[in-house]
């Protein structure tokens, strides 16, 4: 059995028209046509939409001839011993969980006394800048030198505010 009458084979086995067999599957109508009637062999990307459509066929019998049509029934599935799903915990399951908090090296929990904490509170830094700060200038009229000893002034300054709004001066 040659290529194109494999495809005629899973059209007749889809109970489609040739037509919503195209749609079915993406393609022209036409080429439907034209792979049935012989005068065009079909393409890989024609085949690869056909087993995307239709999983249940054998790759092997529709590319070479080889084998069965549709691939064997699966077995029972009571038949089958699958492996029980693993699922990772969420964090709330674990919170109820009575080993949370011990990992593979500790033996025990370590538990802190109630009402107190040692956790530090953190080093507050002399000399930080905030958003709401200005920057101390030396210079009132700040000016600066470029690499070629030129004298550059600034030329404008634009302030963009959250709301979208925004600001020019010009010194």
């Amino acid at each position: 059995m040659d290529l194109n009458e494999r495809i005629s084979k899973v059209i007749s086995y889809s109970e489609l028209s040739l037509s919503e067999f195209a749609d079915e599957i993406e393609v022209q109508r036409s080429s439907i046509s034209h792979i049935t009637s012989g005068r065009n062999k079909p393409s890989l990307d024609f085949l690869i939409k056909i087993k995307n459509r239709f999983p249940e066929l054998q790759w092997e019998w529709l590319i070479q001839g080889d084998g069965e049509m549709l691939k064997p029934a699966d077995p029972e599935p009571e038949m089958l011993e699958k492996p029980k799903p693993t699922s990772l915990p969420d964090l709330f399951s674990l919170i109820n969980d009575e080993n949370f908090g011990i990992t593979e090296s500790e033996d025990t929990i370590i538990s802190q006394p109630t009402g107190e904490s040692k956790i530090s509170a953190p080093t507050p830094t002399e000399n930080k800048i905030t958003h709401s700060q200005r920057l101390e200038s030396n210079d009132s009229n700040h000016v600066t030198e470029s690499t070629d000893k030129e004298e550059v002034k600034v030329k404008r300054i634009v302030l963009f505010y959250d709301n979208g709004k925004f600001e020019t001066f010009e010194p």
